[in-house]
This record gives C-alpha cells, sequence and structure tokens, in this order.
C-alpha cells in the first residue's frame, strides 16, 4: 500500500484525516502535536520489530509492541489503569474486549501482559510499518462481511493461535461503537473457544470513548488527568459449557462474556458516580 492509499485508508477507517478541512488551526495544530509523533513511533518500533523480531524468535517483536502502545499511549497524555491481572490463567484464552475508539488497541497493548495475537481487520496488515510487524508477529487478519468461507478461515485462525497455548485478543463486536453502548458480539472467537475448550476473560474498557470517539480526529485537548483516565478491568475467566452442543455453548459463552461486561462497566459507573458526589460533598 502506497502512502497516498494509506492516507486515503486512514480517512475513510480510522477519520483522523477526515475533517481537515473543517479543523480550526488550534485543532490542526494540536493534530500534528499529537500524530506526527505517533507515525514517528510507529515506524521507529516497527523497524525494530522487522529487522530484530526474526533473530530472537520473535521476542523483540513482542517487546517492540509493548513499548510502542505504552510510549503513544503516554505520547498522546492517556492514562491507564488496570485490574484484574489475578485473573488470567496460563496458556491459551481469549481476551474479549468492549471496542470504544481508535485508541483501544493502544491501550489494551500498554494494559494487557504477555504476547497476545491481535485478531486485526486485513486492511490494516497492509499499512506500511504497522501492518508490516503484524504480519511478522502472527496476529490474525479479518475479513469482514466476506461471506461464510472467510468467517471460517477466521475461526480457524482463532483456533490455531488458541491451540499454540496463545492469548488471542478479539474485540467481538466487530467494529467501534458509534454511541457508547455496547454492541452486538460476534460468534467466531467464542465458537474458537468452544472447539478448543478455552476460557474467555472479559476485558471491560471505560474512558476510551469520551477522550475519542469514533468521530474525532484526535484526544483532545484537555489537560486533567481525569479527563484522560482509561481503566481496564479484567474480569474472571469463563470456561465454554462443554456439556451442551456446539451452537448452544458458543452461543452461552458469548452472552456471558458480554453480560459481564455490561456487569463490570455498570460497577466502574456507580463507582465514580459515588466517588464524584463524595467530592462534591
Amino acid at each position: 500500500m502506497g502512502l497516498k492509499n494509506t492516507v486515503d485508508w486512514a480517512r475513510t477507517e480510522w477519520g483522523i484525516f477526515r475533517k481537515g478541512g473543517e479543523m480550526g488551526w488550534g485543532q490542526r495544530g494540536r493534530w500534528l502535536r499529537q500524530w506526527v509523533p505517533f507515525g514517528g513511533r510507529t515506524v521507529g518500533w516497527a523497524t525494530l520489530s522487522l529487522t530484530v523480531g526474526p533473530l530472537t524468535n520473535g521476542k523483540a517483536s513482542t517487546w517492540a509492541a509493548k513499548k510502542w502502545s505504552q510510549s503513544s499511549a503516554k505520547g498522546l497524555r492517556i492514562y491507564i489503569e488496570a485490574s484484574g491481572q489475578e485473573n488470567i490463567p496460563n496458556g491459551g484464552f481469549v481476551y474479549a474486549s468492549n471496542h470504544e475508539s481508535l485508541v483501544d488497541i493502544l491501550v489494551l497493548g500498554a494494559a494487557l501482559p504477555g504476547d497476545f495475537k491481535w485478531a486485526a481487520k486485513r486492511t490494516v496488515m497492509n499499512v506500511p510499518f504497522l501492518g508490516w510487524h503484524l504480519r511478522l508477529a502472527g496476529h490474525v487478519p479479518v475479513d469482514r462481511n466476506k461471506g461464510k468461507d472467510a468467517a471460517v478461515a477466521v475461526t480457524e485462525a482463532f483456533e490455531s493461535v488458541l491451540r499454540s497455548e496463545k492469548p488471542l485478543l478479539v474485540f467481538p463486536e466487530g467494529t467501534r461503537t458509534a454511541d457508547g453502548k455496547l454492541k452486538a458480539f460476534k460468534n467466531g472467537a467464542f465458537q474458537a473457544a468452544v472447539l478448543t475448550g478455552k476460557p474467555v476473560l472479559p476485558v471491560a474498557l471505560r474512558g476510551t470513548f469520551s477522550l475519542m470517539s469514533r468521530n474525532e480526529v484526535d484526544t483532545g485537548g484537555s489537560k486533567s488527568r481525569e479527563d484522560r483516565l482509561v481503566t481496564v478491568q479484567i474480569g474472571e475467566p469463563l470456561y465454554p459449557n462443554l456439556e451442551l452442543e456446539e451452537r448452544e455453548a458458543v452461543a452461552d459463552l458469548r452472552d456471558r462474556a458480554r453480560a459481564a461486561i455490561v456487569r463490570i462497566l455498570a460497577e466502574s459507573s456507580a463507582t465514580q458516580a459515588v466517588a464524584e458526589s463524595a467530592q462534591r460533598l
């Protein structure tokens, strides 16, 4: 993918170039301060991954991805608080996270431990440097709306990751929320979990939608830590009910994972409301 195609893709998929003609000079300056350094970090860490990764059996690529996520979150002034790491089992499992924002993968990359594999849209795999790293590191390309054969291939790729005892990160909504509400979950990763007997860990992301929703071009200008705080809460592992028929087991696991994320988000909102109320007293 050449530079022009990359820019066109980013304008369509991410939106960070979409409103160039609508931005005032202040917002244009903020956009440049945020995304130009981000691009530099992406090129730098991806280059390290591509050159040293093959010489270290992928360990350098995993390290570079973690550093890219952490440095990019810091560069965008995103403060991350993560909890629930004690719930993470050994071996293969599925991280199932809600999807609020473009910056979710940076936050999760910084917060989640280990060498997990990300289910990324195939178009991302074609982006210079970023996509090259994703392919080298063994992340899973996903084709949306490509029919049954593509869906079967994706599920098989998910199974392969889990059978190799690697964690798999998915956004089961399939795309970012447009209104901040949790969308319906797709079956693919849950079917792979059922077929391999691996657990699902619900992951509740909170704060990225208000920081940078789908129609925003940057993460805003607020310098308040409270405004730029994102929380990542990892729930307890949910195991597939293998006594059910496959289709029923997939639906059961999918619905339990979604219900767990809904509950965690509701509890987090209630806790924040109590804290804000106490501050006003």
